[in-house]
């Protein structure tokens, strides 16, 4: 059987909502989450489950802290029973997971707050807190145009502010755009910093798109040292026709970044079109199709956009996708599951899904993903991210709503 034709047929089994990368944000719902604890049951779509395996990820789902306003993004302080949650609007919080207190911590940089763009990504310094370094993704504005930055503040943690915080980088060049910032971060275990950027909402699909052109830092994704410096080996540093901090490229709005915990591959998700979404493996250098090879369609008149990544040696194709008519998944963002609260789920992927208002639980072989599982999919909830405690490996998630809970999925 082709692949392709096989990713279709999983996905379809899947089953699924109404998807495709939205414009700008939805108007808020009126599905605000009770607090009342209720349970689940992962129903693999695959094989059915045995009583033991049925029991190992049966879970219950919590709220840990709700009055958000479109919350982004959320990492964990080790050694910490807090953690630090971004709110689109600008503001970055404190959140005790015990107590659920949420303190505002000042210091962060001012954001472009318009359609898709705010406050976006955070993470730590591998090495927090020595050194005490907070990472931010965000939006900014200069005359009337728009782009995707990345920052960093030390974490005072006694006073909830970020001191020093400076600008590393702002990606070129700034476009009258309020759509497909990207804006994920993750360091892998040299301590090099990605930061993902999308193509700005340009429809012109073909060669000479932003996101095929190296002279651009759209939909790509970018690396860093911590300091924001340019590292040496970067895939292009020799190039004089493309740009130094380019890692890879043919992105089309990557919300999703995450690194494999046993073979340090760095996983990413980024909406299509119309379907089209996708599950990526990073590797440098790679150009990854937008819009010249993609398995997604126009929106309304549903024609192919390029070909398919099958039909050219010069791309890299997806590890999973949805190709036009299965229905979509526009993934945010994601985990990988370490086993500690859910054994039988250890090493599987976990990815945020938006108009599909579920959670992707996918098995990983090598660099392809098996969509086994579809989770919470009867809540209504658009899950902007996932992600794991490393201290319980409880599974933590940011609902992308006016009036938004931070929920997490434990052990029933």
């Amino acid at each position: 059987m082709n692949r392709r034709h096989y990713l279709a047929l999983v996905g379809a089994a899947a089953g699924g909502a109404s998807a495709g990368c939205l414009g700008t944000s939805p108007s808020d719902g009126s599905d605000t989450p009770s607090t009342q604890e209720s349970a689940g049951t992962s129903a693999s779509t695959s094989a059915p489950e045995s009583e033991s395996t049925a029991a190992s990820t049966a879970y219950t789902v919590e709220t840990v802290a709700s009055g958000f306003t479109n919350p982004w993004a959320l990492t964990f302080l080790p050694d910490d029973s807090r953690l630090l949650v971004t709110e689109r609007a600008g503001r970055l919080n404190l959140v005790d997971r015990d107590s659920g207190d949420t303190t505002p911590v000042s210091g962060a940089p001012d954001v472009f707050a318009a359609g898709q763009g705010g406050m976006l990504d955070v993470a730590l310094h591998p090495r927090y807190p020595d050194p005490d370094w907070v990472y931010l993704t965000y939006s900014v504005q200069s005359d009337g145009a728009s782009t995707t930055a990345v920052g960093r503040g030390r974490l005072d943690l006694e006073n909830a502010r970020l001191q020093e915080f400076e600008r590393l980088h702002a990606a070129e060049p700034f476009v009258e755009s309020a759509g497909h910032f990207g804006s994920r971060l993750a360091f892998d275990a040299d301590e090099r910093l990605y930061v993902t950027v999308g193509d700005r909402q340009f429809k012109d699909f073909g060669p000479d798109h932003t996101a095929q052109d190296l002279t651009t830092e759209h939909g790509v994704v970018l690396r860093f040292e911590a300091d924001g410096s340019v590292p040496d080996d970067n895939p292009f540093v020799d190039d004089s026709d493309a740009l130094d901090t380019i890692f890879s490229y043919g992105h089309r709005n990557p919300q999703g970044l995450t690194v494999h915990p046993e073979t340090g591959d760095l996983w990413e998700s980024e909406y299509g079109e119309q379907d089209g979404d996708e599950i990526n493996v990073l590797s440098r250098g790679a150009n990854y199709g937008w819009p010249i090879a993609d398995e997604g369609c126009t929106y309304g008149s549903g024609d192919p956009i390029g070909v398919s990544h099958d039909e050219r040696d010069d791309v890299v194709a997806p590890a999973y996708s949805w190709p036009c008519g299965s229905g979509g998944f526009p993934p945010g963002g994601m985990t990988f599951c370490s086993g500690t609260a859910f054994p039988a789920w250890e090493g599987q992927l976990f990815v945020g899904g938006l108009a599909s208002q579920s959670i992707a639980r996918f098995s990983v072989t090598d660099r392809e993903a098996t969509l086994e599982d579809r989770l919470l999919g009867d809540r209504g909830w658009r899950i902007r991210t996932v992600n794991e405690a490393p201290d319980t490996g409880h599974l933590y998630l940011a609902v992308d709503a006016g009036d938004a809970p931070i929920v997490r999925l434990r052990p029933a």
